[in-house]
């Protein structure tokens, strides 16, 4: 079977190759780039690239630039490293479609981990057949969304979030509980992240994202209006 392959992005080349030996153990193929020009020249070339684990601080262009470049073509998931642990940049990361963010130092075992989440989920996502939630067509195999016969174009992180929304449709679902199911590990940063998520998933769903309700002081509950 074809290995799957993985970006790793960082200037600095010791960490580059921690993470391949880490990764190489578990049987991923993995690409190096020392920045993000080098990083878009892979990715573009290479076409097969399976997920990205960025670094923020590099010459030429930075983690923040690459990502934007690649959220205008692709959704691939995208893990962000970055020394700094400041809520502004982990915020700033979601909003530009970053799917995980880690601090450094981290544990190598936890970012193999975080990797192998993202991919079981991104690759099985689709044993489902297609949901029809009040207009809101979505087909878990092709990992699509459509609205009136129109492709909504949803991050990895968004489609997952709508998709738990409609498999629970009418139930009042708390953030704690939203973490530990679409980002499937304990989460300690800040709740926003999820309101984050959920104003973009509102907003590109159109009149649609008001099937997202907000429970005051809880989370969220997606109900299709009659």
């Amino acid at each position: 079977m074809e290995k799957i392959k993985i970006l790793i992005v960082d200037d600095e080349s010791r960490m580059r190759k921690l993470v391949k030996d880490f990764l190489g153990r578990e049987g991923y193929l993995v690409r190096e780039a020392g920045d993000g020009m080098e990083a878009l020249e892979i990715f573009y070339e290479e076409k097969d690239i399976a997920l990205i684990i960025l670094d923020v601080m590099m010459p030429r262009m930075d983690g923040w630039q690459t990502c934007r470049e690649i959220r205008q073509s692709s959704q691939v998931p995208i893990i962000m490293l970055t020394a700094r642990s400041e809520e502004h940049d982990e915020l700033q990361g979601f909003e530009l479609g970053v799917d995980e963010y880690i601090s450094k130092p981290f544990s190598p075992k936890i970012l193999v981990a975080r990797v192998e989440a993202i991919l079981r989920r991104s690759h099985a996502i689709g044993t489902g057949d297609v949901i029809d939630a009040g207009g809101i067509i979505i087909d878990k195999a092709a990992h699509q969304v459509k609205i009136d016969d129109t492709e909504i174009d949803l991050s990895f992180k968004e489609f997952e979030l709508l998709a738990y929304f409609v498999e629970n449709q009418g139930i009042a679902l708390s953030r704690e509980k939203i973490l530990n199911n679409v980002w499937n590990y304990d989460y300690f940063g800040d709740a926003r992240t999820i309101d984050t998520h959920v104003k973009k998933l509102r907003s590109k769903l159109g009149d649609k994202g008001n099937y997202i309700k907000t429970i005051w002081g809880m989370g969220y509950k997606f109900e299709v209006e009659a």
